[in-house]
């Protein structure tokens, strides 16, 4: 280091003239491209389309409205969010109206053609008034949640705080997302979480504007929800006797030697999927067929190839014994299923998981063989082809699209399926070359049961090492894909598989904040993704997720493998 020495009283003035514009540069602040760590801050996840900062800020006061141009079930959810958010530290019983203009001190939202974007929102928010425009009433929440994020974090909980004041920054934002599908999964199958959880799930899930939950519902080891017309689903299948205790092989398995079990009912179904919509999620139910049933098939075993007996999974990994799907009851009771379940979750798709199906029963079952032999097929890929496109057929005529992980290419794709591409993006490119829809879920990139640093330490997990930056790296669109191949990705989902997560604080850890890594994939444009960027936003909102009171990791965000 060199040590410069000054002489002569010009160059003591020069250097104290530098200094003074260094100071005031320091307290005026610059509108850099990172948030300073101050109240006036403009950190938000994920990050906006665009953000022009302005002077000022406005503050909500008991003369403060909510008005909505439109005010009807749409839209009203969001208004009486943001009403919510005020009222919880500072006890303001703000109104919710109707109106066709705005007023000095109140929050404007209104219904505007202009904004194509279905998702997409317009904010400004000067000292006066805050208006909000957006082409749907989804646009109006979004809006909310980034004036959530612009809040101060007392908002987050539901204690009073005396003498305060709430107020956000003057800024102008114009957002919309960059994929239309922007989803969390969440496997109840290996371990049940309470409704408590998931609706704390579907929290965070909203406030990064992401807009799915897939609920990925039975499994090998749990079938969870309740199925009216076949109650030992639940009665038998949704209780095993004991879980494997870690890892090891085979001949050293450790159990623990304790009943596991827990499903929900159809009402606390309705309860979750009625919160959902409160919070503009949409929730995609997964029942697995036609592998991954052997909790199913220890309850009803006669829609096996074998006739069982069976018992529910004790261990991770893949069971041989799958639906028959040689077997006309095989259909039938899986019809019935899914009628039940449809008419409890109104959005457009169904997911079937369609992975991992051993092919041995088959191989060996007369049923399935005669069944193979009638219909003239192949072998049993293409029989695998044919029992999802015969549930295709069936979903179709509810009013319902499949979604399938990209096993259900194997023997060809039914007609309309879309695809979920979990064994890296390849399944993916093959499903948008077949001019099928795709939604990026390799796992190497968005599995969060994944080590998110390295393991010494840390809670047993699925090996491997995925750190928050190398989430925040992943780009959904396959740059092989030409430009109308590219069109079939709808978008991404991040998933969380169970086995090794067996509590709620266990889930958020694991969790986040690689979830909002995911977020901002999913809604900010390529080109504007910067970690660092990120990293510095992150810092300042990890203090609204202390308030809220997550356990989200607090470890190192960097992918240090890459420069080792």
């Amino acid at each position: 280091m060199t040590t410069r020495v000054y002489h002569g009283r010009q160059k003591i003035v020069k250097d104290k003239s530098i200094l003074f514009l260094i100071i005031l540069f320091l307290i005026t602040g610059c509108h850099s491209d990172f948030p300073s760590k101050n109240k006036n801050t403009y950190a938000i996840i994920p990050e906006p389309l665009s953000l022009v900062q302005k002077d000022g800020s406005f503050t909500f006061s008991e003369k403060s409205k909510i008005i909505v141009s439109e005010l009807n079930s749409e839209t009203k959810p969001a208004a009486d969010f943001l009403a919510q958010l005020i009222k919880n530290p500072t006890g303001l019983n703000i109104s919710v109206e109707q109106g066709k203009k705005g007023k000095s001190g109140s929050v404007f939202m209104s219904l505007d053609p202009s904004i194509e974007n279905v998702e997409g929102y317009a904010l400004e928010i000067t000292p006066k008034i805050i208006t909000v425009r957006a082409n749907t009433a989804i646009g109006l929440f979004y809006a909310v949640q980034t004036l959530r994020q612009l809040l101060p974090v007392e908002v987050e909980n539901e204690k009073i705080v005396e003498g305060i004041k709430l107020s956000v920054p003057a800024c102008e934002i114009k957002d919309e997302p960059q994929f239309k599908y922007r989803g969390m999964h969440l496997d109840v199958g290996r371990h049940f979480f309470p409704v408590a959880s998931i609706k704390r799930y579907i929290d965070m899930i909203a406030l990064h504007k992401m807009n799915t939950f897939h609920w990925h519902l039975t499994e090998d080891q749990g079938w969870r929800i309740e199925i009216k017309k076949y109650p030992k689903l639940t009665t038998i299948g949704a209780v095993r006797k004991e879980t494997i205790v870690g890892t090891g092989s085979e001949e050293r398995l450790v159990f623990d030697g304790k009943p596991y079990g827990g499903f929900y009912t159809q009402e606390e179904v309705k309860d979750i999927v009625a919160y959902a919509k409160s919070r503009f999620v949409t929730i995609i139910p997964e029942i697995e067929m036609p592998g991954h049933s052997l909790a199913a098939l220890t309850a009803y075993p006669e829609f096996s190839c074998t006739g069982g007996p069976f018992e529910v999974g004790t261990k991770w990994g893949v069971f041989p014994d799958v639906y028959c799907a040689g077997k006309e009851a095989t259909f039938k009771f899986i019809e019935d299923v899914l009628t039940e379940v449809i008419d409890l979750f109104p959005g457009t798709y169904f997911h079937i998981g369609g992975d991992e199906c051993p092919k041995d029963r088959w191989q060996k079952c007369p049923d399935c063989q005669k069944r193979i032999k009638n219909e003239g097929l192949k072998d049993e890929k293409e029989l695998q082809s044919y029992f999802i496109s015969r549930i295709e057929r069936f979903l179709i005529s509810k009013n319902r699209k499949l979604i399938g992980w990209d096993e259900i290419l194997e023997g060809g794709l039914a007609p309309e399926a879309t695809v979920m591409s979990w064994r890296g993006t390849e399944g993916g490119i093959e499903a948008a070359r077949q001019k099928h829809h795709v939604i990026m879920s390799p796992y190497n990139d968005v599995y969060l049961y994944i080590y998110q640093c390295e393991p010494e330490g840390e809670p047993l997990a699925a090996g491997g090492y995925l750190p928050l930056e190398k989430v925040y790296a992943f780009n959904p669109v396959p740059s092989v894909l030409n430009e109308a191949e590219q069109k079939y990705i709808l978008g991404l989902e991040g998933c969380l598989w169970s086995e090794f997560v067996d509590n709620p604080d266990l889930l958020e850890y694991m969790v986040y904040p690689r979830m909002f890594a995911i977020a901002e994939t999913g809604w900010t444009r390529a080109s504007k993704k910067d970690f660092n960027s990120y990293l510095s936003r992150l810092d300042i909102v990890k203090e609204r997720y202390d308030a809220i009171g997550i356990n989200y990791f607090k470890g190192e965000y960097r992918n240090t493998r890459a420069i080792k």
